[in-house]
């Protein structure tokens, strides 16, 4: 086993988890401790393999392990069920075993688990495969093929049918893992792993439950950083029937939110998962977008190409000299119906000119991939033809740099086929629309790489919301037993944060509402004062004097006792109406929504959504989702909507909901909206009971960290660093001297790319932080202090740099203060960092703040610096 600090052998370490030297099953007497313990025997394990019973497990009053004879171990299979794992799992301690897989079911696992420090997959987990170690604990009914994807489930059946698919389709495993009910150890860190190693290639999760999204967000963006991570998450739409108070986003949509903000390739179908796994453990790296079709039938080919504009992939336009030198003629009736777009058609009979065209087409240099459709031919294929299309389709594979996929359609004859070319190590498909789907997740990929790349522009909204007058109005309803919002009281709460609304007052009578009508102007809308819109429509546009308010007022208190008055609103012109909306979802909290609004919005229903926080190019990124977006621009008499005043909007719901957790729900509709602005029209906004608080699901910007210091006789803003910083923060690295670059990256560096910038500036306050140093005058930085959780979370590594004329004013020790306080209110027990053992300024100052140095085994030339913070 690779080194491990001596307290590791003490606790629970993930490397003696997913690369453990022995494992032991309890319960091997039962059927699926007999499964499991076969598995492992066959699997080729070469570490210890022992079964463990009670008499094993059993502790001295002391708590140490009653029987020392029994040999030390790294894992723990239990397959028995426990009603009460407590005993087992302190057997387990005591033996210094803190890994467990429970593929039983067993109550009360997780406080079984926290109490004994092991911790646990499961229950009902499917087990734990990591083929390359030679390790099978699972309960599979098929061994488990090598490879480079990685499958991270819930379901042991949804693992078994993946298993069943993998073998002949020729896709093989870096690891399975199956999560089970997730007590303990869950998606969180078992992404961080995976994450790390350097044989996965694409990880697929099957979701079932999240305990902590937050966490599950915070993993998954880091693994998705480095490679593909496909999500499939079943239930959704069930979960949404059988609640019918929800209000606000569906759970399909809010998970597709996270998923997004995580940078994952979220799919809602199993066909979709297992498209996503041939193709992203298998083809090149997509480097353009555009799809270039070529078929040895007609109507295959249209299939694909419909598919493909369905889904926004878009298709190359092939040149009339291509066509003419590579294609077959087409029947004069159906020549020319698609046009550039059209699928290149080549005929049933020859490999050697489906070879040719795969290569020639790759030579274009704006086609991203090609999907060449293989139907079968009039004659029954014998062995030697499938043979000769494996071999030429596999050699212009070898030959090109473009992702190729096929589609070998059928099964009968067609299934042999597509087994040669899977052997081939292609991406191959049994019909075109499967291939299209394939693609178009190496699409999504690419996008999600580039818009990780992506620097926003340093513009900061910045907010002066009054709170206080929030508290206020929160603090009046909960006194009335309210803990809905009168229209006037959202739409205060809204002003507060600087979103314009449209002039409205309250009045008790008509007699009042007339007189309100006066002072605001006319025309005037007249609604009645309410909690919530329900029943009857009770609103009364055009009113052109106050005379006509008053009877308006009158008659609708005729017809329904006004509980609350009325409201009087200054009636503004025409506007594309909107809405924004904010649900509360059962696994991610607080969700946003943006759609349209009015009777339109009632009729059709459906919003983008997003999760909080938002920054203005979140917020655009939002808008441009919906779709309605394109309603947005020049429309018959209505100029382009400000999208911008929109984005400003969304980004002050999102801060409103971070300042104050205790919203349940708010909905703003109708949002006028014009070329000039907007103004909301209405809303209403319910709270959470007293003392509940939503949690969201990503970290939001923890502005609480920021402070002012003027050690070094200039006035500096210390504070986290943030997206928009990118600029400054490129400015600030042409800036370090060459020497520091080389201490700080351990090798010299000129520049850093925008994937570089883009990783030090996004920060997921979840696992990380960095504190910049800002000149307030000039807005440049001067320093930085980063601070990054490892996968044993008690501790953490760390790194700093300032600029040089920064150097010996007390600015690094000011920083690395603010990354040991950080640390330490986040529980962590450690800092690490690593020196290079020439950086003698460095070691001194580490040594200066308390810091231990020691040589690593195997690291003449670094130095490791450790700081208990416990």
């Amino acid at each position: 086993m690779p080194w491990l600090p001596s307290a590791s052998r003490h606790r629970f370490h993930p490397e003696r988890l997913f690369r453990p030297d022995s494992v032991a099953v309890f319960g091997a007497e039962t059927a699926e401790g007999a499964i499991v313990l076969a598995n492992l025997r066959d699997g080729g394990f070469a570490g210890a393999i022992a079964t463990l019973d009670a008499g094993d497990l059993a502790t001295s009053p002391q708590g140490g392990a009653a029987r020392p004879d029994v040999a030390p171990l790294d894992v723990a299979i239990l397959a028995a069920p426990l009603d009460d794992p407590r005993a087992v799992l302190a057997g387990l301690a005591a033996r210094g075993c803190f890994a467990a897989i429970a593929t039983a079911m067993m109550p009360g696992l997780r406080d079984a688990a926290r109490a004994s420090g092991v911790r646990v997959l499961g229950p009902g987990s499917f087990g734990l495969a990591v083929p390359a170690h030679g390790l099978n604990a699972t309960l599979g009914h098929l061994p488990v093929p090598a490879g480079r994807t990685a499958l991270v489930s819930q379901s042991a059946a949804l693992c078994r049918a993946v298993l069943d698919w993998a073998g002949p389709n020729g896709v093989g495993f870096s690891h399975i893992v199956g999560i089970g009910g997730n007590a303990d150890i869950g998606f969180g860190l078992t992404l961080d792993w995976l994450a790390r190693d350097p044989a996965t290639g694409a990880i697929l999760l099957d979701i079932r439950r999240l305990k902590n999204p937050r966490a599950f967000i915070s993993a998954a963006r880091a693994a998705a950083r480095l490679r593909p991570v496909v999500a499939l998450c079943a239930g959704g739409l069930l979960r949404d029937s059988e609640d019918e108070t929800r209000i606000g986003p569906a759970a399909e949509a809010a998970f597709a939110a996270a998923g997004r903000r995580a940078g994952l390739l979220v799919v809602n179908h199993f066909e979709d998962l297992l498209a996503a796994a041939e193709t992203l453990s298998r083809a090149n790296p997509l480097t353009r977008e555009p799809l270039a079709i070529v078929t040895t039938a007609i109507a295959p080919g249209e299939m694909a190409a419909d598919e493909a504009l369905r889904l926004g992939v878009p298709l190359h336009p092939l040149p009339s000299a291509i066509r003419t030198a590579l294609a077959r003629p087409l029947p004069p009736e159906l020549a020319g119906q698609g046009g550039a777009l059209e699928p290149l058609y080549l005929g049933l009979d020859s490999p050697a000119r489906c070879a040719a065209a795969i290569e020639t087409l790759a030579r274009d240099p704006d086609i991203g991939g090609i999907l060449a459709i293989l139907a079968p031919p009039p004659l029954r294929p014998s062995a030697a033809d499938d043979e000769a299309w494996a071999s030429a389709i596999a050699a212009s594979a070898r030959a090109i740099k473009r992702p190729l996929l096929v589609a070998a359609m059928g099964e009968t004859t067609a299934a042999p086929l597509r087994l040669r070319l899977a052997d081939a190590g292609l991406p191959v498909f049994a019909t075109p629309e499967q291939a299209v789907h394939g693609f178009h997740h190496l699409l999504q990929h690419r996008r999600n790489r580039l818009a990780a790349r992506e620097l926003p522009p340093s513009t900061v909204l910045h907010l002066l919301p009054d709170r206080v007058a929030v508290t206020r109005v929160f603090a009046a309803a909960r006194r009335a037993e309210r803990l809905a919002l009168l229209q006037d009281e959202a739409m205060a709460v809204l002003s507060a944060y600087g979103v314009p609304v449209v002039p409205t007052r309250a009045a008790a009578s008509p007699e009042d509402a007339g007189a309100a009508a006066t002072m605001l102007g006319f025309p005037i809308a007249l609604k009645l004062r309410r909690t919530e819109k329900r029943g009857a429509p009770s609103v009364v546009l055009d009113l052109p004097d106050a005379a006509a308010v008053t009877r308006a007022a009158a008659r609708m208190a005729a017809g329904q006792a006004p509980t609350h008055g009325f409201l009087v609103q200054r009636q503004i012109r025409r506007a594309r109406e909107l809405a924004i909306t904010l649900g509360d979802d059962a696994v991610f909290g607080p969700v946003l929504g943006f759609g349209l609004g009015g009777s339109a919005g009632a009729i059709l229903g459906e919003s983008a959504v997003d999760l909080p926080p938002l920054n203005l190019p979140l917020a655009q990124a939002l808008i441009a989702r919906s779709r309605f977006a394109p309603l947005l621009g020049a429309f018959r008499e209505f100029p382009p909507a400000n999208r911008d005043a929109i984005a400003e909007t969304l980004v002050r719901i999102s801060q409103l909901v971070i300042d104050f957790p205790e919203i349940a729900t708010l909905r703003i509709d109708p949002l006028f909206v014009d070329g000039e602005g907007l103004l909301v029209g209405d809303a209403g906004l319910t709270l959470r009971p007293q003392g509940s608080r939503a949690q969201l699901a990503i970290a939001p910007y923890p502005a609480e960290l920021e402070e002012i210091w003027t050690g070094s006789g200039e006035r500096l803003l210390i504070r986290p660093i943030r997206p928009e910083d990118a600029e400054a923060h490129a400015a600030f690295f042409e800036r370090l001297a060459p020497e520091d670059i080389r201490y700080r990256f351990f090798s010299p560096m000129r520049t850093l790319s925008a994937e570089q910038m883009a990783r030090m500036t996004q920060v997921d306050y979840q696992r990380e932080i960095a504190f910049i140093a800002v000149r307030e005058g000039t807005g440049e930085t001067v320093g930085v202090a980063r601070l990054v959780r490892e996968l044993d979370e008690g501790s953490s590594e760390f790194a700093i740099i300032v600029q040089p004329d920064m150097k010996g004013k007390g600015l690094a020790t000011r920083l690395m203060h603010c990354l040991i306080g950080w640390a330490r209110g986040q529980g962590m027990t450690e800092i690490v960092g690593q020196i290079l053992a020439d950086n003698a300024p460095m070691l001194a100052f580490v040594r200066h703040l308390g810091f231990s140095l020691h040589r690593l085994p195997g690291e003449d030339d670094v130095l490791e610096a450790r700081l208990a913070i416990a």
